[in-house]
């Protein structure tokens, strides 16, 4: 190796860092530079395939784990006090033992963290040392060698079913066609095959011939954008997209083998810039917990500072020195004042523990808890999809318990997310569906007069055939193909055999596949395509049943069975071609041109074909209604057929939304070749933009997607998941308010509404759709109007207004404008629910962001799609759901669910619990440590405030780090102050959690005024008992300790509301273990803290019967406050169960006069209209005229629980509370 100067080093390394950190980058191929030292490679700053994921290194190992625990404020504040113990000033214990509590916190700590880097050490290297196989141009082949030798630069060959392992840009594929299948489940968790086309321009590729240039973006995290191209010698450009880039860890399937170029390696791929480790949120409860630390804080100082201040008055008060007092290794005395100021630290030491030093341990533990018992919980298991609950954020377990506003999608999470084609419009014309209908041919067939209105049934068909991204999987068989010579008499088949028929299989329900009901349909006017009917032959026949569809939208596969229901099969597709079989048997093979995918923005989606048999150029494209309505050609503006079309079409879509369902608009356009080949200049020059190529590449679609031919619409059901109308009811019954966003019709979100519950027949709803500023702030001021006054009015003192809002995306836009924006929030805080329609996935986060911070209330946001996890992100709880859309939200959130209904378990029972838990532990853990601090502080009166303790220090740190220390961590893991069935059945019990909840600084305090009580009486009942007694300190202290171990352990007893036999095995466990420790450490140890000698002093005292009227006099009047209340609750019910009482009497005797089932029928009655065009306020006092289909039977109100609610009232009338083993000492003292 070439010896270079430090000033090499240092300037290769800013070159390096410049290279890195460039905009753009330009790779070449390695292979000239074969065998060449590092410095003459093109790629040497580019970092190598070799990955590191740990954080530590086995030399500074001790170092590192040291400085990242002293990041943390408590340790630092403890390692301080063992600090200032070393000072001979100011200890106040041996030096020796004041390390043992912090030694033993970070020693467990630093164990944890070496065990966890182990493992991540172990996975590193087997990751590295995986085989695969790189280029070589000395050997001439592909020879195999490890991950670890992956350079940027070099050509990678991967084979079907092995692993990616770097970002590959995708230059030869064995595939004719140059595709190249994935499976990315590694990183989205997606299962279905993804599609990647080979960089055009390379049929005929080898490695030692490739001398162009590839210029890529820098390394980015986004899994689904990649902006580059490849400069050949000639200065072409060839753009290269996502769809070109093999990413790190994904799975090779159904290609034989295929060649990539690593533009990406190590920590810079995707894969490794997306795994940022778990993630960290801060709870509330922690925020409040961080608090009330600083008022322990203050209260220390405070208790240190009259500690000072005593000991000087002491000081001043004696006339002459005492005996006992030791003079320094000086000789000499200190001054009072300077003595009092060693004091005031002195007592710090002595009285450190009022700062919980485990408490943070301990709550970590608790949680880790609480979340084992959550992800075993069998209710929140889905058998269907064999997954059970995902906890993904470790550390807001307790905020599940304190949520006020749930902001949830639609589709995939309220409903099944699984289309089931129903009704279509073509030409003006309806088609409703059924399953296996064949009568819709005779339909469709009967309705054809022309073969003008021929041509656009057949263009309708082969759009939703080819207008989408969907992957074909099927036998290999030989297709016979429809030549050109044909072209002149192609439709004249459907007029020559009306008579023919065919069978068709279609199950939709179940993803699509055939059920095996068939039936003979007519096709007449459907199947234009062929001059004779199709002929027996010794191929294979290619039969539905050979056909798989892998979508990246429900939607698409719905579309395209629909098109197989009726003859229109989906053969194959390459990224040059698709292939379709029309209903004669015939097959088209369609040249495709480019592929304009779908964006939110354009909300539509187009593919431009060339015809096999006109040699058109055609412009299929599916979308939103109003996105293909408003680019429709200039005769659907005037007055004539087009426009009646246009109108029939509209109304239909109408009507779709109103029962529902999903609607799209299908369209077409015959291009010019003129106009072709100058758009696809344009194209070709926008894909092969680094810089603003999104906004180059949106600009080409939308020149090209305009003056656009209408084929008809669609209406897709998704129907409702089970459950969701009683957990969405339950979840408002706890005070939660509900909110929907998604991109669906106003009509079509009114509709699930009231079919989910959402929305009520007396609801006031209020539907927001203004085009201008003016209109949206003049509906705002009139609604917040109406609102005060009705709240003004003394008629609704006892009555609140049922007010629902319905708003569209773009008033939504201007609703959140700064102008708007408070009375926007003033205006849904009155809403019971609110629906936001036609919403982008930015509009979905800047909602959720703007109630949590406007209002400062809890949020939790559900969805399951990639467009849901902005919003999931943006909310205090992100809950993904694991559907049809993939894993994308799932893998974004704080929770993964497979359900929706699991909410109603995971909020109103583990929410609570956990809340409830971790609450009432951290008010406990504080209160523990107050009151046994108080017996040393006490004990500073009778001594001279001199800092001495009269508890032995061994039996003080194993008090806190023994006795009583797994006690609190079962009381968080395992209490369970209501049952389930009492928290599912009254929901009302989870707003205990809302707001402050049990958590509240009346409780804080309280709890430490108690602890003051609690720590007077247990050192004051042993002082008087003793007084005038000869007793040394040690013989005062033991009983005095013995006492507050009970009288804590009690206390503690008294807070768990069930018990278990774990918790009386801990319990009596802790009671036992403080005795067997103590009689041993009493028994052999004589020197071990001199000059104290605790020797036998247990022991002399458990044969003393005075110890025993002292543990139990101190241990009753210490409790006797807490046991006082229990009483009178005994006899009474507390004002929140009269309440309680009261709503669960209004619900039932209200249930008894039902709901609406969800498959609703229209009455007689007058309805409300709802119109989404104009701004309107309207009142809704019937159902509207929509049908919802689900599969759920209804269920009246509060039939679900009154079982529940009426055990509830039976418990609360017979006694609140049961006798337990604390309370039964109590009493029988």
């Amino acid at each position: 190796m070439t010896w270079r100067s430090p000033l090499a080093l240092v300037r290769d390394a800013l070159r390096g860092q410049r290279a890195r950190e460039n905009e753009l980058r330009s790779l070449e191929s390695n292979l000239p530079y074969e065998g060449l030292e590092k410095g003459k490679q093109p790629n040497r700053y580019f970092p190598s395939n070799a990955i590191k994921t740990t954080k530590y290194s086995l030399l500074f190992f001790i170092p590192m784990n040291l400085y990242e625990q002293f990041h943390r404020l408590a340790n630092l504040y403890f390692v301080g006090l063992v600090i200032l113990n070393f000072i001979p000033e100011v200890n106040a214990f041996q030096p020796e033992i004041a390390l043992i509590p912090i030694c033993v916190i970070l020693s467990l700590t630093a164990m944890k963290d070496a065990w966890e880097d182990f493992r991540r050490y172990q996975s590193d290297r087997k990751l590295n040392n995986m085989p695969c196989f790189i280029y070589s141009r000395k050997a001439k082949q592909f020879v195999e060698r490890h991950w670890k030798d992956v350079r940027v630069g070099d050509f990678v060959k991967v084979v079907c079913n092995e692993i990616i392992p770097a970002d590959l840009l995708l230059l030869y594929t064995s595939d004719p066609n140059g595709v190249c299948h994935i499976e990315t489940a590694n990183l989205d968790g997606e299962t279905n095959l993804k599609q990647r086309t080979a960089v055009s321009g390379h049929p005929e590729f080898e490695p030692e011939s490739f001398n162009g240039i590839v210029v890529c973006e820098k390394p980015n995290n986004n899994l689904n954008h990649f902006k580059g191209y490849v400069e050949k010698p000639d200065k072409q450009k060839v753009g290269a997209g996502i769809e070109s880039l093999l990413l790190r860890g994904c799975t090779v399937r159904n290609t034989d083998h295929a060649v990539g170029f690593v533009v990406y390696a190590g920590r810079e791929t995707k894969s490794m810039l997306n795994n940022s480790g778990p993630r960290y949120k801060r709870s509330k409860l922690e925020r409040r917990l961080n608090i009330d630390v600083l008022f322990c804080v203050i209260l220390l100082f405070t208790m240190c500072l009259i500690g000072a201040l005593g000991h000087y008055l002491w000081l001043n008060a004696m006339p002459v020195v005492p005996p006992y007092l030791v003079p320094p290794t000086s000789g000499h005395l200190y001054r009072p004042s300077l003595t009092s100021f060693y004091m005031f630290f002195t007592m710090i030491i002595l009285l450190q523990i009022l700062i919980p030093i485990s408490l943070y341990v301990s709550i970590e533990l608790v949680k880790i808890g609480q979340i084992f018992f959550i992800t075993n919980d069998i209710d929140l298991y889905d058998e269907e999809t064999d997954s059970r609950i995902q906890c993904k954020a470790l550390n807001i377990t307790e905020d599940l318990g304190q949520i006020e506003y749930i902001f949830s999608d639609k589709t995939g999470t309220l409903t099944e997310n699984k289309m089931v084609f129903r009704r279509c419009s073509i030409m003006g014309t309806e088609y409703p569906h059924k399953e296996n209908d064949g009568k819709l041919f005779q339909k469709i067939s009967g309705s054809l007069s022309h073969s003008q209105k021929t041509d656009a049934y057949l263009d309708f068909f082969l759009a939703l055939a080819i207008c989408n991204t969907v992957v074909v999987s099927m036998a290999t068989t030989k297709r016979r193909r429809v030549s050109a010579q044909n072209a002149g008499s192609i439709f004249k088949f459907c007029k020559r055999n009306p008579k023919r028929h065919r069978t068709f299989t279609e199950d939709s329900e179940e993803n699509f596949q055939p059920s095996g009901q068939t039936e003979e349909v007519g096709i007449t006017a459907l199947r234009p395509c062929s001059l004779h009917p199709p002929s027996l032959s010794d191929e294979p026949a290619l039969t539905s049943d050979n056909l798989r569809y892998e979508a990246e939208s429900p939607d698409e596969a719905a579309l395209v069975y629909a098109a197989k229901a009726y003859g229109f099969n989906l053969l194959s597709r390459t990224p040059d071609s698709v292939s379709v079989r029309l209903p004669s048997g015939e097959v088209l093979d369609f040249e495709v041109l480019d592929t304009l995918t779908f964006d939110s923005n354009r909300k539509r989606m187009s593919v431009l074909v060339r015809h096999p048999i006109t040699k058109e150029y055609i412009l299929y494209t599916k979308g939103a209604d109003f996105a293909i309505m408003e680019l429709l050609g200039t005769p659907y503006a005037g007055i004539g057929n087009k426009k009646n079309i246009a109108t029939v079409t509209q109304r239909h879509l109408d009507c779709y939304a109103k029962e529902g369902l999903r609607t799209l608009c299908i369209a077409k356009k015959v291009v010019s070749e003129a106009v072709y080949k100058h758009w696809s200049v344009d194209r070709k020059n926008a894909m092969a933009a680094i810089e603003n190529r999104e906004r180059l590449v949106m600009d080409t679609a939308v020149q090209l997607e305009k003056n656009l031919t209408l084929l008809g619409a669609t209406g897709i059901e998704d129907r409702l998941q089970e459950n969701v109308p009683d957990t969405i009811q339950a979840l408002r019954e706890a005070g939660i308010k509900v909110w929907v966003l998604t991109g669906d019709k106003p009509e079509t979100a009114v509709n699930i509404g009231y079919a989910c519950g959402l929305l009520e027949d007396e609801d006031l709803v209020i539907n927001m759709a203004a085009v201008f500023q003016l209109t949206c702030t003049n509906i705002l001021d009139c609604t917040l109007e109406e609102v005060r006054r009705y709240n003004a009015d003394p008629r609704n003192v006892d009555t609140t207004l049922n007010m629902s809002l319905v708003i569209d995306g773009l008033t939504l836009e201007k609703a959140l404008s700064p102008d708007l924006l408070d009375r926007f929030v003033a205006l849904v805080k009155h809403c019971r629910a609110v629906l936001c329609c036609r919403v982008t996935p930015l509009q979905k986060s800047r909602v959720v962001k703007v109630i949590r911070e406007k209002l400062k209330v809890m949020t939790l946001a559900v969805g399951d799609g990639a467009n849901d996890v902005n919003m999931i992100q943006a909310a205090d709880i992100g809950i993904g759901i694991s559907g049809q859309e993939g894993m994308q939200a799932a893998m974004a959130s704080d929770f993964a669910i497979s359900r929706f209904k699991h909410l109603k378990k995971l909020l109103l029972v583990h929410g609570h619990w956990c809340y409830t838990r971790l609450a009432n532990m951290i008010i406990y853990f504080f209160y523990k440590n107050v009151a046994y601090v108080n017996l040393l502080f006490w004990y500073q009166f009778f001594c001279g405030f001199s800092a001495t303790a009269m508890i032995d220090y061994w039996l003080m740190i194993f008090f806190n780090l023994f006795f009583t220390s797994v006690p609190p961590i079962m009381f968080g893991v395992m209490d369970k102050d209501i049952s389930a069935e009492m928290l599912l059945g009254v929901p009302e019990l989870y707003k205990t959690g809302q707001g402050e909840g049990d958590y509240r600084f009346t409780t804080f305090w309280v709890s430490i005024l108690d602890a003051f009580y609690q720590s007077l009486v247990c050192f004051f009942v042993p002082y008087f008992v003793y007084q005038d007694s000869d007793i040394d300190m040690f013989t005062f202290g033991t009983p005095m300790n013995t006492s507050a171990l009970f009288i804590i352990l009690m206390h503690l007893s008294i807070e768990i509301k069930s018990w278990t036999v774990v918790h009386w095995i801990i319990m009596l466990g802790s009671v036992a273990l403080y005795f067997i420790v103590t009689l041993a450490y009493s028994a052999v140890c004589v020197t071990c803290n001199p000059p104290s000698n605790p020797y036998w002093i247990l022991q002399s005292q458990m044969e003393d019967p005075m110890f025993y009227l002292i543990c139990i006099l101190s241990t009753v009047v210490a409790l006797l406050p807490r046991y006082s209340p229990l009483q009178v609750t005994s006899h009474s019910p507390s004002p929140i169960a009269v309440k309680l009482l009261q709503r669960s009497a209004m619900r039932i005797s209200s249930s008894s006069r039902g709901s609406m089932p969800l498959a609703h029928t229209t009455s007689s009655t007058s309805r409300g209209q709802f119109s989404p065009m104009r701004p309107s306020i309207i009142l809704l006092t019937a159902r509207p005229k929509y049908r919802w289909v689900t599969g759920v039977s209804s269920q009246k109100k509060g039939s679900n629980s009154s079982s529940y609610r009426k055990k509830y009232m039976t418990m609360l009338t017979f006694g609140e509370w049961r006798i337990k083993a604390s309370q039964l000492l109590l009493l029988m003292v």
